[in-house]
């Protein structure tokens, strides 16, 4: 039997914007080999796979390259697409069992709010090869569990980067993310993510970040409800709460595209 797949745009509310995502709601679970085949031949900067468990659904990430512990906009599309097909009732929350542990999506205000683990980095001295590779003057290097943050002067300067991909590929880390204080409302701050280690030169809206973002500007800029913009050529919002130890993201998501893959008998 074919498989159905979309293709859904998320931290947004218009399509062609935001941050692309590929969904599978999987009959039963698949093997990795044929996930990742999937998700290569997608050449989105994250597939979704999503197994019904009786308590929610199993859900795992693959990049082109590699699967991934923690993937936000992936899991923003899968939860607006299981409202949408009617897998979930519109007021029902949607539960996901990860390698990063129990999220959950729930829509509050118009938007789909997410909560996921807090992922604070702590200052590190930079690797050789980061900072060349980005082409900037730090203010400030620190890393988490799953990327390096680099904060710059400003705004500007996170717009105008133009790092070497193939050095930044070199430095033994998911991604890096980089930063600064945005000029202006509404936005709190601006950032921009790149993984080439994994597959994605530029991520242009990423969740993940989100969740080490949120408490490096609460914490800088004394405030619990943040907004940030991330500055990739498509562009998308992501809204933060951050509460201890989880973080929330908000945001909106549109379906763009369905299809099948085709069961060749795998």
């Amino acid at each position: 039997m074919n498989q159905p797949i979309y293709q859904i745009d998320a931290f947004t509310d218009r399509p062609f914007a935001g941050n692309p995502a590929a969904v599978c709601v999987l009959p039963q679970a698949r093997d990795a080999v044929w996930m990742q085949d999937v998700a290569r031949e997608m050449n989105l900067s994250e597939t979704a796979f999503l197994v019904p468990n009786g308590e929610g659904f199993d859900l795992r990430w693959f990049t082109p390259a590699a699967e991934v512990d923690l993937c936000g906009h992936a899991t923003l599309a899968s939860a607006h697409l299981l409202w949408e097909i009617g897998r979930l009732a519109p007021d029902e929350e949607a539960v996901f069992h990860t390698l990063s542990g129990r999220l959950s999506a729930r829509r509050h205000a118009g938007r789909i709010v997410m909560d996921f683990p807090a992922v604070p980095e702590e200052e590190t001295v930079p690797p050789a090869g980061l900072i060349p590779a980005l082409g900037v003057r730090p203010r400030y290097v620190g890393r988490n569990r799953m990327d390096y943050l680099v904060l710059v002067e400003s705004q500007a300067a996170v717009e105008a980067l133009a790092p070497d991909l193939g050095r930044l590929a070199q430095v033994d880390v998911r991604g890096v993310i980089v930063t600064a204080g945005a000029d202006e409302g509404p936005y709190d701050f601006v950032s921009r993510f790149f993984a080439p280690r994994v597959g994605v030169s530029e991520d242009p809206v990423t969740g993940s970040a989100h969740c080490c973002l949120g408490p490096f500007w609460q914490q800088r800029l004394h405030k619990d409800d943040l907004t940030g913009y991330q500055a990739s050529a498509r562009g998308g919002v992501v809204h933060v709460q951050p509460t201890g130890d989880r973080v929330r993201l908000g945001g909106h998501a549109v379906t763009v595209m369905k299809g099948e893959l085709i069961d060749f008998g795998f």
